[in-house]
């Protein structure tokens, strides 16, 4: 269908114009991106999560604190007694004890977790979610890509996209409700509603062409998104929740995060992001654990118990991570600081080899033992078990390749279940 501008173009011609070339955008393959079923779901706990009081507890040590471990399904895997259920999870779940990396500050460790660090530190990399909708693509084409369940305000996150720009901004859900002011005016037709649409898409399609600005064709995506929201409300709708499911997963933010999380996988998003606060216990840090540890705990067992027995675990990569672990050495505040030179991180699901442990620490808890890994290994890592070939694939930056990670790092073989021939 010709879809130039003619004075003769009627209303319903005009309409069918711009559905077509929005769908048309809405489908569109990503330029260099791979062809993969699988879901990213990242459980990002804020903060820094004790990997003392969770996967690689050291009872009866000088810094152990007053939590025992306790045996799982996996002979010779022991985990830290707050965690009883997901002990009984842990054929699942692959676990990375030897983890080194180098900044202990919120600031610059969130942002290097999330973005793997990659050699080029001076450039703007995309976080984890970010980047692997990009290479993956839309899975459900009338959803977006990337979407983040969050405590708090909602909305696009910007900051998260890097130099791919705000056109690929995740979509937040502050408290798992849907964006403000998602509802047309109740004085507001559908008809017109959706004529000012699409002259709306036209005009900003024409000054992106003019002005090469990738912000007018990510207002044209918000004002799509908008539709496909009100579309989707079930999305968002806590009254379709079980309440069996919401005692499964806990009654709390963290719980119900992660219940919903598991629907918009259900629903198509290709990466999801479930963010937890709370986590930087430098004081009454064992008090808290009891209250915080419990709660994750339950929400995660219920997780992989549904991802398990739906089959989704075969397709869905679950990654639990913070920006750092806990310091080994308790302060005068009975709390545990910042500690990003020895601690865990967790995987199950899609491309993993689960039931294992990698990598392990001395007996105190304070240093790795043996070999250690950075963040740089575990993105190329996630993003083979994920389908998308570091080696194979890059982006381009103002004409120049850029790696997807660390270039002086590598997979870790043990984790995968087909590693590729650069893996250790």
């Amino acid at each position: 269908m010709n879809c130039g501008m003619q004075h003769s173009l009627s209303r319903r011609s005009w309409m069918s114009c711009m559905g077509a070339a929005t769908a048309s955008l809405a489908r569109a393959a990503p330029s260099g991106g791979v062809s993969s079923d699988r879901q990213l779901l990242l459980v990002w706990l804020d903060g820094g999560l004790s990997q003392l009081e969770s996967w690689d507890p050291k009872p009866g040590t000088r810094f152990g604190g007053p939590f025992r471990s306790i045996p799982s399904v996996v002979s010779g895997i022991r985990i830290s007694e707050l965690m009883p259920q997901t002990a009984r999870h842990t054929n699942k779940l692959a676990l990375i004890r030897n983890l080194c990396t180098q900044d202990n500050s919120h600031s610059a460790g969130v942002a290097r977790i999330q973005r793997g660090d990659p050699k080029n530190r001076g450039v703007d990399y995309p976080y984890l979610n970010v980047a692997s909708a990009r290479w993956l693509g839309p899975k459900a084409v009338e959803l977006p890509a990337s979407m983040v369940i969050k405590p708090g305000n909602g909305g696009f996150l910007v900051n998260e996209t890097g130099f791919l720009g705000p056109r690929h901004a995740a979509l937040a859900l502050g408290d798992g409700k849907p964006p403000a002011l998602l509802d047309r005016p109740a004085d507001l037709a559908a008809a017109e509603d959706d004529l000012r649409l699409s002259l709306r898409d036209t005009l900003d399609r024409m000054g992106a062409t003019a002005r090469g600005s990738s912000l007018a064709l990510a207002n044209t995506e918000t004002f799509k998104l908008a539709e496909t929201l009100r579309r989707r409300r079930d999305l968002f709708d806590p009254a379709r929740l079980s309440r069996n499911d919401i005692e499964r997963y806990g009654d709390t933010d963290l719980g119900r995060h992660l219940l919903q999380a598991r629907g918009l996988l259900e629903a198509g998003v290709r990466s999801v992001k479930v963010i937890s606060y709370g986590w930087d216990s430098h004081g009454d840090h064992f008090n808290g654990s009891m209250s915080l540890m419990p709660q994750f705990d339950r929400g995660l067992s219920a997780l992989l118990d549904d991802l398990g027995n739906r089959g989704m675990l075969d397709h869905v990569l679950v990654v639990v991570l913070s920006e750092f672990g806990r310091t080994p050495r308790i302060n005068g505040h009975l709390g545990r600081d910042h500690w990003p030179e020895a601690w865990s991180a967790a995987m199950a699901g899609a491309g993993i080899v689960p039931g294992q442990v990698v990598g392990e620490t001395v007996a105190d808890g304070s240093e790795v033992k043996g070999d250690s890994y950075d963040i740089g290994h575990l993105f190329h890592t996630i993003f083979y078990a994920l389908g998308i070939s570091t080696s194979a694939i890059h982006y381009e930056q103002s004409g120049q390749p850029l790696p997807l990670a660390h270039e002086g790092m590598y997979p870790i073989k043990a984790l995968l279940r087909k590693p590729p021939e650069n893996a250790r």
